[in-house]
């Protein structure tokens, strides 16, 4: 299928000029090449653009080919040069085509640079507002999993107050029973402060 760059019959004209300003012949992929950089790069002909062309100018006597080791390479003709020199205007408007077809090319691939980049912009925003959104959903989980350990916490320390007063009064109570009745020897005292450090201890241990 013809390029959309060149008009039809207008690329076969143009290989011709390249052939006849190497002054050597060239194979395939240097006539790819050369195509590529008089474009800039915004076009590179496909190998099945560049062959069957090359096929059919050898057809009509306006290009040889011979062998190079294991490339084909491809010479211009007098045949051709002739064909060059008839359609000498053609190919200066082919010329002018190109760099038109460059400068449209060159529009085509900024425009697509630049979507490309809008996109992406668009992408990384996208992605920051999510991370906020994590940061912030995984920061409320963690204050209301605090606020859950605080609430529990206080609640184990209402039961442990709880658990203290009643032992001090029923403690107290049994020892003012026990001075009403008679005498608190003291090893009811030793036991009783004993006791309660060793309570202390074991508390802490677990804490």
């Amino acid at each position: 299928m013809t390029p959309p760059v060149f008009a039809h019959g207008h690329l076969r004209l143009y290989l011709l000029s390249l052939l006849a300003e190497s002054g050597r012949g060239m194979h395939g992929y240097e006539l790819i090449q050369a195509l590529g950089d008089r474009f800039g790069g915004t076009y590179v002909p496909s190998a099945g653009t560049i062959y069957p062309r090359l096929a059919k100018l050898e057809e009509e006597g306006l290009v040889s080919k011979s062998t190079d080791g294991r490339k084909t390479v491809y010479a211009i003709t007098d045949a051709g040069r002739a064909e060059l020199e008839e359609r000498a205007a053609e190919l200066d408007g082919i010329e002018d085509g190109v760099t038109d077809s460059v400068r449209r090319l060159a529009d085509d691939v900024r425009t697509s640079v630049n979507s490309a980049m809008k996109t992406l912009r668009a992408d990384l925003a996208s992605a920051a507002r999510d991370a906020r959104t994590g940061a912030k959903d995984a920061g409320r989980t963690i204050r209301a999993d605090a606020k859950a350990v605080q609430v529990d916490s206080r609640s184990q320390l209402m039961d442990a107050e709880v658990a203290l007063n009643e032992f001090r009064h029923q403690l107290r109570a049994e020892l003012r029973t026990r001075v009403a009745r008679g005498k608190l020897s003291d090893e009811t005292v030793s036991v009783l402060t004993a006791g309660l450090d060793e309570l202390r201890a074991r508390v802490r241990a677990t804490m």
